[in-house]
């Protein structure tokens, strides 16, 4: 089966499996390599907790995602220049499918779960891209800092 990973949370019927993709930010990890789990809730005060994560470049981290809120939420690792050009096509195209294993679609009062390798030192960003949630300022940072 070789470089395949599984993309973590709420789905909306496609189960195929992923193909691991280098990012600019990582690559999809796997859970026996998962070296501790950051707990992440995220509300309808368009805030996530916490706002701010360290991660060591080469960790690899199991992010557990609570939606504490009545809309549906997101989990999206990226680049800031990435998520902002994804927030903008949220905007225009509002019910647009994406489904990628650096995302976790979370229903209200659900968790989802992504992990993640860490594989690249620099400063990324986590955000929710659902229209307008983005806007209001739900974005945190992750700082991956050099071995």
């Amino acid at each position: 089966m070789g470089n395949i990973a599984f993309a973590h949370g709420e789905k909306k019927g496609n189960t195929a499996p992923v193909v691991k993709e280098q990012t600019a930010w990582g690559i999809a990890g796997h859970a026996s390599k998962v070296v501790r789990t950051i707990d992440v809730s995220m509300g309808d005060d368009m805030r996530f907790k916490p706002g701010r994560m360290e991660v060591r470049e080469g960790e690899t981290i199991r992010f557990v995602v609570r939606n504490t809120g009545a809309l549906l939420h997101e989990f999206v690792i990226g680049t800031p220049a990435e998520n902002a050009r994804h927030a903008e096509l949220m905007l225009k195209f509002p019910g647009m499918e994406h489904d990628e294993p650096y995302m976790a679609h979370v229903a209200p009062g659900k968790a989802g779960e992504i992990v993640w390798l860490f594989n690249k030192a620099g400063e990324f960003e986590f955000a929710c891209l659902m229209a307008g949630h983005f806007q209001a300022g739900m974005v945190g940072t992750i700082t991956v800092t050099a071995k």
